[in-house]
């Protein structure tokens, strides 16, 4: 396997601009570093929020465990850790020069499960991109645009501005 990120998403996007911005991203990344992009099926909108959520987090740990013990899970979740763009990009070089692949997940409408969270704990971060809410399907674009921008300050090009 090539030595890159993860990016495990649940649900397919259904707004258009931001399908069309998170392509942007994948195709800019994918130029820099391996990118490989999965998708959890999101759970029943009919079941009440909780149980969607471990629903959805149980699928989520399925795919981790497929990927092997190489991955480090990196949950995206507002109580996380906040990183400076030079921070991921330096946590990105640092998994992938000691044989690590980061995983980056972002939930659902309902966020992760606690055992999805507990799973990044142990093994990895829980990183927030603020202490905002997004609503999943924009988190994913920042998400991308901020792994295109990491991997620009580790290949040393002029896209990030100090």
């Amino acid at each position: 396997m090539a030595a890159g990120v993860h990016c495990l998403f649940v649900g397919k996007c259904r707004e258009a601009a931001l399908r069309e911005a998170s392509a942007v991203y994948i195709h800019k990344l994918s130029r820099l570093m391996h990118c490989d992009t999965l998708l959890v099926k999101d759970a029943s909108s009919a079941l009440p929020p909780r149980e969607k959520n471990q629903r959805e987090g149980r699928d989520i740990l399925a795919a981790l465990d497929k990927l092997g013990p190489a991955c480090v899970v990196v949950a995206l979740d507002e109580r996380g850790e906040m990183w400076s763009s030079r921070e991921l990009a330096a946590r990105i070089k640092g998994w992938l020069d000691a044989a690590r692949q980061p995983c980056f997940l972002v939930g659902g409408a309902y966020g992760l499960s606690d055992e999805v969270r507990e799973r990044a704990k142990a093994s990895g971060a829980l990183f927030s991109l603020g202490r905002i809410t997004l609503p999943h399907e924009l988190a994913r674009v920042v998400l991308l645009e901020q792994l295109y921008r990491a991997a620009s300050i580790n290949k040393g090009l002029p896209y990030h501005h100090d």
